[in-house]
């Protein structure tokens, strides 16, 4: 589904911050992206998504780059960033239906998917409040319904997580699950390793613009030479240098 091959770049030329970046998302997987504050984890998140141009390297998703088809590449996926960016003059409701308006979501469709996601969020009671009257986790929550509703083949997610209640964590890891089952692939950037252990199938370890490790639990352990090792302790390994 996404495929990025020997991805370097940065925010300006002669400045690189990520470097040699490879590493796929497939099909009805969690992909766990992991490392410290300024490893460059949002950094390849922004080229994913056409917001930087690669130096060098190829990005690909379903096959085609950013150039080939741009309609196509950026209607293959839906991004919820780690902090909430909405339209202050428009209510929640509002916001859905610009959501599927910008992806062609039918109305049948949008009522139906947005009940639910609504439900299962609490906040059918809130359709007609506007991002003002919401917490950073309520407005947390509006981002996830907007992704969700378009139900992208590809889902991009930057720490999820922050600002959200246990219950809503749950009821979002549980949606990631069925997503999964139906189809998506996810690329997950989080730096709660725990769970990115227990939910991921696969993961990319960045560390200093670098991919350290990569793969499944038991490739990445042969990596690093630590059997039986867990995700955190071979994220520690890693950042210490041992």
């Amino acid at each position: 589904m996404l495929d990025l091959q020997e991805v370097t770049g940065g925010y300006a030329p002669g400045q690189e911050v990520i470097r040699k970046i490879a590493f796929s998302v497939r099909e009805r997987e969690i992909t766990g992206m992991v490392g410290l504050n300024g490893a460059g984890k949002s950094t390849i998140i922004k080229h994913i998504l056409g917001l930087l141009e690669p130096i060098s390297g190829e990005i690909r998703v379903q096959g085609k780059t950013l150039t080939d088809d741009p309609l196509f590449y950026r209607g293959q996926m839906a991004y919820i960033p780690e902090t909430p960016k909405l339209y202050e003059e428009l209510t929640l409701w509002e916001h859905l239906e610009l959501t599927a308006m910008v992806y062609q979501v039918e109305k049948t469709a949008l009522h139906e998917r947005a009940a639910q996601l609504l439900e299962l969020f609490r906040l059918t009671e809130r359709v007609d409040d506007f991002p003002t009257e919401f917490s950073k986790g309520m407005q947390q929550k509006v981002m996830i319904l907007c992704a969700l509703l378009v139900q992208p083949p590809l889902l991009i997610v930057d720490e999820p997580f922050v600002g959200l209640d246990p219950l809503a964590i749950q009821s979002l890891l549980e949606l990631f699950e069925e997503m999964k089952r139906q189809g998506t692939a996810l690329l997950l950037s989080t730096h709660i390793l725990g769970t990115a252990e227990k939910y991921c199938d696969r993961f990319v370890m960045i560390h200093q613009g670098e991919v350290a490790l990569r793969g499944t639990l038991p490739e990445m352990r042969e990596q690093a030479q630590m059997p039986g090792a867990t995700l955190d302790e071979m994220f520690v390994s890693v950042v210490r240098g041992q």
